[in-house]
Formats: structure tokens, sequence, C-alpha cells
């Protein structure tokens, strides 16, 4: 399924049904006074979240969406049937937006979160409703009320724990199917993640996160370059990014890695450069010599110092993935503690 995270669509709610004008005719009452009953409600919209969902492909080519109609009311004081009300289903994680104004309306950030986004018009009232003892004919009734349109922009931003970033072919994909059920499309060359993809970590049976593989940046990316800021909104909420570096390369590579990366996510955005960050060398399994390993480890470390957190790990082999996933949730107790 093709992965759609940002669509426009408009949205109106149903009219209202008409009041009725009728008076009884009958045997033997001739004049038996007025009879008209009241139109029905108009259909509203909803916007449901659905968890089985993850995109928001229904939507890329059903641009307007109606709810029915209130039908008008009739003879013998009949009401008029209300008009179906209109249920949209998103994924968990999508923004509301009005186009018009770029006010956001709502994050739907909860598996059971509803909102109103288009009530349906009033109905009309019929004229018994306007029978009274100076007026024992009225010939009056009112029209249902028009529905609510709106303009809406939709946009899913992924919720997860945690966010995987690095340059293209570091190894995300690979991590993310190591320690989670996750299976992303992997192979030996660049940008073979073009979707986000969303892994579950467990930890034991009733402990978990959920850890996210961004598509790879490259330089340029906060300007739009590569898949640029495409998928850097989808970071924004994760409590923690892990920048997944390949360690085997030299060591000037590897820094320029780290600045290249620090300059996209502070350039896109300050917080989300603040954001906790930590760094995750990858594929140490390619070093056969584990003294060789060892000094670079320490040639590295003493070039990055200002670094909080480091891990060095081999994900296609899962060396140090079991330690890293505890410590990621340790530190996420203390996220969901304060």
């Amino acid at each position: 399924m093709k992965f759609i995270d940002t669509v426009n669509i408009t949205v109106t709610a149903g009219n209202g049904g008409n009041g009725c004008i009728h008076f009884r005719r009958e045997k033997y009452e001739p004049k038996g006074g007025p009879d008209g009953g009241n139109g029905g409600f108009g259909g509203s919209i909803w916007i449901k979240v659905d968890p089985n969902l993850n995109t928001l492909v229904d939507y890329r080519f059903k641009k307007h969406i109606l709810a029915k109609n209130g039908k008008n009311g009739k003879a013998n004081n009949k009401t008029g049937k209300n008009g179906e009300n209109c249920n949209i289903y998103v994924p968990i994680g999508t923004r509301i937006i009005n186009s018009s104004t770029n006010e956001i309306i709502a994050d739907l950030n909860t598996k059971k979160k509803k909102i109103l986004i288009a009530k349906g018009g009033n109905p009309g009232i019929g004229n018994t409703k306007f029978k009274s003892s100076i007026n024992r004919t009225p010939y009056q009734r009112t029209l249902g009320k028009i529905g609510e349109t709106r303009f809406l922009k939709l946009q899913l931003i992924l919720i997860a724990d945690v966010g995987i970033i690095g340059l293209p072919n570091s190894g995300k994909s690979t991590l993310i199917s190591s320690i989670s059920s996750a299976k992303p499309k992997i192979a030996s060359y660049p940008f073979t993640t073009l979707i986000p993809t969303l892994g579950t970590v467990y930890i034991n049976q009733n402990q978990k996160f959920i850890i996210a593989d961004i598509p790879g940046l490259i330089q340029g990316a906060s300007k739009g370059l590569g898949l640029g800021t495409t998928f850097l909104e989808h970071v924004k909420k994760c409590h923690i990014l892990l920048h997944l570096i390949d360690f085997f390369t030299d060591s000037k590579t590897i820094i320029n890695n780290i600045r290249i990366i620090e300059k996209e996510l502070k350039n896109y955005s300050y917080n989300l450069y603040n954001k906790p960050r930590w760094i995750i060398f990858n594929k140490i399994d390619n070093y056969k010599k584990k003294k060789e390993m060892n000094e670079k480890i320490k040639k590295i470390k003493e070039k990055i110092k200002n670094t909080k957190k480091i891990f060095f790990i081999s994900a296609i082999e899962k060396m140090g993935t079991e330690q890293l996933c505890y410590s990621l949730f340790e530190y996420l107790k203390t996220i969901y503690s304060s």
C-alpha cells in the first residue's frame, strides 16, 4: 500500500429537512387543522481513529465527503428521517488542519479519539408548531438549515517512542527488523526505505515501546533534497532519536556523517535538534580484529566526547542490540513517569 501522509479534503454535512405545511382532510373532519411534521436533522461528519490504518491513501482521490440530508416532514405530524452521519476513519497520529486558516483543529493521537468536524443542519419546523388560539390555520413553516462545509488538511504524523535516523544505507531497516517484528525492505543500496516503518519492541510480555525507521536523510534534506522534509515531520513526536552510523568507514567520514545529520535537524527545527539523541555505531561485525576495532572506538569517543550516549552494535548479528533496547526502555520509563 502506498504511504500517503498528507491529503486535502472538503467535508459537507447534510442539510436539515424542511418542515411540512399540511392540513387534515379526513371524512367527517374536512377542516381537521394543521398536521405538518418537522423535518429531520442533517447528517453530521465525524473523524475517528482506526488503529488498523497506517496511511491516508483512502482520501487521495476521494476529495469531497458528504453526509446525508435530513428528510422533509410529512402529513399526520410525521417527522422526517434524520440524515445518516458520515464517519471518516484515519490512522493514529492524524492531525486535522483548517486549510483556510492553517489552524490546527485537533491531533488524533489515541485509539478511541474522535471529533465532530462538520455539524448537520437543524431541521425545519412544520406548520403544526405554528398553531395557536389566534392562528388556527397556519400556512407557515421553516426550511431546514444548511449543513456545515469545511476545507481540511489531514496530516499523518507517526506516533513512535523512538525514531531511527541516519544517512542512507547505515542499517536502519536491518536494525528495526532485528529488534522488532517489522519487516521493511533491506538491500545493499541506498534509499531501500521509501516510507516510514513502525515496529514494536517487546522487553517482555507486558513491557514494550514503538520504534520508527525514518527513511534516509541526506545533506540538504531540510531544504527538500532527497526525500526532503517529507519525513522529518514524523520524528517530531518521538521522545528520543537514534542516530545510526555505519562504523565500517574511516573516522573522517564518520565525523562528517554526524555533522551532516546535526545540521539538517538544526536547520529544520531547533526543537528537533535539541531532542535527546543517542549515537549508534552499526556494523562492528565487519571488524575481524578486536584490537583494531577498540582503537577506532577510542579514537571516535575522543572526537565526540560531548555526546551523552554512544552504543556500538551489529544489527545484522544482533550484537549489542539487546542492551540498547533495555537502555531505551529504561530511558522511556523516566519520560512517562515524570
